[in-house]
């Protein structure tokens, strides 16, 4: 019988991330290139989607008229 110490344990599966979506009223397609970071950010179809661990992207998006938090 194997000892406790000598069974693998499984890794529990970290959570996917939330993710937040913002509409661009301005354009359905183009790529936001965040200030500080040099990062991109596509908008598709309207709608651009970013981390909700991503504090960089969603107060850029906060403070850009362009843009408005959708809730789904």
């Amino acid at each position: 019988m194997a000892k406790p110490s000598d069974v693998p344990v499984d890794e529990p599966s970290s959570a996917p991330d939330l993710l937040l979506t913002f509409r661009d009223k301005v354009y359905t397609s183009r790529t936001l290139i965040l200030p500080r970071s040099k990062r991109s950010l596509a908008v598709i179809k309207g709608r651009v989607e970013v981390s909700a661990s991503d504090e960089q992207a969603i107060s850029y998006l906060k403070a850009n008229p362009e843009f408005e938090p959708l809730k789904e």
